[in-house]
């Protein structure tokens, strides 16, 4: 995008603000924004007059839409939208970034909470600071495999919002079920010596699996001392709740969730899946209060990771999109994309996707299909994957000829 170009000549393309330039929320003003500007916007008139068709009145409404939903609602293509979208970026853009506004540290969670916005919480600067100092600091949550440690360079950040995203039997619970393990054990083994609680909006929770990784994790761990994961108890550290609407889950959020972060018995919240709730409460008409309580979501979740230094991963569901529109937030080679759009796109830190493979592997008297485990945007790790598969112990990075694991 040349909104991208743009940025990075003021941020000299650094990984941890090349994600935040993303974000084209970060630099908006948005108490400058005023309902009757989409006249002033320098754009083609069959552009401005399929936007006031759409009943989009000013850029603040047209910038709370994704690109899909902008062309769906507008009738228009992937690149006029993409002109739409810049231009009203540049009009609520009222002065040039400052060198201050591009320190590290300062950049991350800058757009949360904007004067305007549906939610007024923002996250506070010292402690996205406190977070990029993390970022050196190596401070990750072990996967519990070292081919997707190596990967994700040594698990997942334990400040900030992880999206995993993928099709129906990609592997996404599964991952997530080995890392409510896995932040169990010792720091020294990847964990955070803490347990996890599991909000599940869709299916009930998998008890059943879960038992069979816990009776597993002698195989999956080899690192770890038996004696050690047999002290664990790994069951009694789990924390489950089932949520069927966004009431339940605001609830859960800004009460439970809270309450069992500050008694420490907790350090890793998992959301399966965000996106249900939302698709499941509102119509394609209700675009504008999907988007408002999707960034109040977005805050509450970011305000949780921030102050108690906890990894928050969401499982996201993906939808198919238009063919020729730009897939940059999506994987490589996929005909899928995250669902919830370019608004949530921009309040995660890190996306990573998981995808089924065509081809099946085997492993003693176990056989799987392929999966592969891929990272679409970081602020710290380049876009890469890994294949994967699913046993009886756990999920496993697949090895081809020629790489070698490296770390824990």
């Amino acid at each position: 995008m040349l909104l991208l170009a743009f940025w990075r000549l003021f941020i000299g393309c650094g990984r941890t603000e090349e994600v935040v330039a993303r974000t084209i929320t970060t630099f908006i003003d948005w108490k400058h924004v005023t309902s009757g500007e989409m006249d002033q916007l320098e754009l083609n008139p069959r552009i401005i007059a399929a936007v006031s068709r759409a009943h989009l009145k000013s850029a603040r409404e047209v910038l709370c839409v994704s690109g899909p939903d902008l062309q769906r609602l507008t009738g228009l293509s992937s690149s006029d939208v993409q002109q739409l979208l810049i231009a009203a970026a540049t009009s609520c853009r009222h002065h040039p970034p400052t060198a201050g506004e591009f320190r590290p540290g300062l950049l991350i969670g800058r757009h949360r909470g904007h004067r305007g916005c549906p939610n007024e919480q923002s996250v506070s600067l010292s402690a996205a600071h406190e977070l990029h100092c993390k970022f050196n600091a190596g401070l990750r949550l072990s996967v519990g495999c070292p081919v997707l440690n190596q990967l994700l360079r040594g698990g997942l950040l334990v400040g900030g919002v992880t999206e995993l995203a993928g099709e129906s039997g990609a592997g996404k619970t599964q991952l997530a079920l080995q890392l409510c393990l896995s932040v169990q054990y010792p720091t020294q083994y990847g964990g955070l010596h803490s347990g996890a609680v599991y909000i599940c909006t869709e299916d009930s929770f998998p008890i059943k699996r879960l038992q069979q990784l816990i009776r597993c994790q002698y195989l999956l761990r080899s690192d770890v001392p038996p004696a050690l994961i047999s002290s664990l108890q790994f069951s009694d550290r789990v924390y489950i709740e089932h949520v069927a609407d966004l009431d339940s889950l605001q609830v859960c959020l800004s009460r439970r969730v809270p309450l069992l972060l500050t008694r420490g018995l907790v350090r890793l919240l998992v959301v399966d899946s965000f996106a249900a709730l939302f698709r499941s409460e509102f119509q394609a008409a209700d675009w504008l209060e999907r988007s408002k309580q999707l960034l109040t979501f977005s805050s509450t979740l970011h305000h949780l990771s921030l102050r108690f230094t906890t990894p928050v991963l969401c499982i996201n569901q993906v939808t198919d999109f238009l063919s020729g529109s730009d897939n940059s937030l999506g994987p490589l080679s996929s005909s899928v994309s995250p669902a919830l759009g370019l608004l949530w796109a921009n309040q995660v830190m890190v996306r990573l996707m998981m995808r089924r493979l065509q081809a099946t592997v085997a492993y003693g008297d176990q056989s799987s299909v392929l999966r592969r485990l891929e990272v679409v945007f970081a602020p710290h790790l380049a876009r890469s994957g890994r294949d994967a598969a699913v046993w009886r112990e756990g999920v496993r990075g697949v090895m081809r000829e020629g790489e070698e694991a490296r770390g824990t």
